[in-house]
This record gives structure tokens, C-alpha cells and sequence, in this order.
């Protein structure tokens, strides 16, 4: 396994794939979830002759699970130290829900120099939480939900999360057991600890700033049916925060849908990566 090992000692797992002299493109996950998340994304792209890269973030999958540390900052920090120890440059950055902010919050730490082009999808900025600055967000009491359901059965709590995740709840869209057993083992491969100081990283932390900071060319994609991360108080609102960048929406899409609609989803992405 590729294990770095961040100035804090904590130790990340990662993938480096693909073809190493080829443009590179990094992937950050969502909560709860892993790398392995963006399995037809690394497998697609890698065949595209692109250098595919996608890490665990502390405290998920394989990485170490420090009990402090597991805030957006030091996440941020983590993959800006990931980048400079692979010399990443040129490069594209993708990050889905959690990982959205992370790559945003990443900029907005660290600049753009290294970065080409940036793909948001289905991400948590500007901001998840209701406030009367933000009414289209999500009400503190479906955090506190998420709180207490990964404290007290994460296992089941995860697994009914999927539902919603990618829309099984609608009619027409058929239920995919694989997609429900791989997400509750993604979780369950992670620490509590970690996974439950994130739930204030997705919810609570307000990205503004961040997506104002981004200069490189930017697309946005978002379902209009995701049950998760509401497109009003996120996609709708980053897109006019972040200069220049387009956004995509998806008629029906889910919080899954670069897993349920994969095929579409790297299509587009490949055809702005290329553009």
C-alpha cells in the first residue's frame, strides 16, 4: 500500500495510478466514505492515460484515525502536503460532498498554483447549515440525527443512509445492494472519532471565502433531486461565488450519481478537462 505520512505523523493511505508522465487528476472523497469511492473514476480516467490519485482522509478507510486533527483545516493542510510530496502541478482537482470543501477550503489555504482546473460535485460549499443568511440549508436538528445515529449503530445508520444517498427512495430508480454493502463497508473501514468530528466540518463550516478564492476554471455538478446536499443552499450558490465556472445539473441526480450515473458523469468531466 502507498502510505504518506503527514507532518503531524499522521499516516495517509493513497492510490497513484495510471500513467505517471500523464496529466494528473486528484480525487477527494465524501463522508463516510473512502477512496474507493471513485473506483469507475480512477478506473475510467487511468485508462485515459491521465495520472489518477485519490487518498483516505484521516480518520477514513485506510488511514491512520487520530483522535484530534480531524477538522477541515488540517484536512486541507494534509492534501496540500500530499500534493507537494507527489509534485502534483498542472492538476486537476475533483472533489465530491465533504471532499468539495476540501478541495475548495485547499485553495483558498494554499492558492492555485498547482491547479489547472477544478470539478465540484455534489459538494457541501458554500455552506450545509440552515441560518437566516442561509435559509435554503439544512436544519442543526439533521446534523444532530447524523450525530447520533453514527455514535450510537454507525453500521445501520450508514447502511439506511444509502436510500436517500442515491435516491432508492424514488420512484423508477431501481435499488442497487452493491452500492449499499460497498458504502457501509467504506464507513465501517474508517473511526468513529474521525467520522463524527466531520459531521461539524460538512455542516458548519462555511466556505465563502474559499470558493471566492478559486481563479481556475471551474464545473459544477449537482443533482436537482439530491436528498443530502441540497442544490439551493450549495450548487446554486457556489456557482455564483466562483467566478467564470459552469454549472451542470443533473434532472433527477442523486448524492451518488457520479456512482449511478457514471457513465455521464465522466463524460462531462472528461469533455471539460479537455475543452
Amino acid at each position: 500500500m502507498s502510505i504518506f505520512k503527514t507532518t503531524d505523523g499522521t499516516a495517509l493511505f493513497y492510490k497513484d495510478w495510471g500513467n505517471a508522465e500523464g496529466q494528473p487528476i486528484l480525487f477527494s472523497h465524501g463522508w463516510p466514505l473512502s477512496s474507493d469511492a471513485w473506483d469507475a473514476q480512477m478506473l475510467y480516467f487511468g485508462q485515459q492515460c491521465f495520472r489518477v490519485i485519490a487518498h483516505d482522509r484521516r480518520g477514513h478507510g485506510r488511514s491512520d484515525q487520530p483522535w484530534d486533527g480531524n477538522n477541515m483545516d488540517r484536512y486541507a493542510d494534509d492534501l496540500s502536503e500530499l500534493i507537494e510530496h507527489l509534485d502534483l502541478k498542472n492538476l486537476i482537482m475533483i472533489g465530491h460532498s465533504t471532499g468539495g470543501g476540501e478541495v475548495a477550503h485547499y485553495i483558498g489555504r494554499h492558492g492555485t498554483a498547482r491547479v489547472a482546473k477544478v470539478v465540484l460535485v455534489g459538494a457541501v460549499p458554500p455552506l450545509m447549515l440552515q441560518t437566516p443568511a442561509n435559509p435554503e440549508g439544512v436544519p442543526m436538528s439533521v446534523f444532530d440525527d447524523i450525530r447520533a445515529g453514527t455514535a450510537g449503530n454507525r453500521s445501520q445508520f450508514f447502511y439506511d443512509l444509502t436510500i436517500p444517498f442515491y435516491g432508492f427512495n424514488r420512484d423508477g430508480i431501481p435499488e442497487n445492494p452493491g452500492f449499499r454493502e460497498s458504502f457501509r463497508l467504506q464507513g465501517l473501514a474508517g473511526g468513529i472519532k474521525g467520522q463524527f468530528d466531520c459531521i461539524r466540518e460538512f455542516s458548519e463550516v462555511d466556505y465563502t471565502a474559499d470558493l471566492e478564492a478559486i481563479d481556475k476554471p471551474t464545473l459544477i455538478i449537482h443533482g436537482d433531486d439530491d436528498q443530502i446536499v441540497p442544490i439551493a443552499a450549495t450548487a446554486e450558490k457556489a456557482a455564483r461565488l466562483v467566478k467564470g465556472s459552469v454549472l451542470k445539473v443533473y434532472a433527477g441526480g442523486s448524492h451518488g450519481l457520479a456512482q449511478t450515473e457514471a457513465d455521464k458523469f465522466n463524460a462531462d468531466v472528461l469533455a471539460f478537462i479537455r475543452a
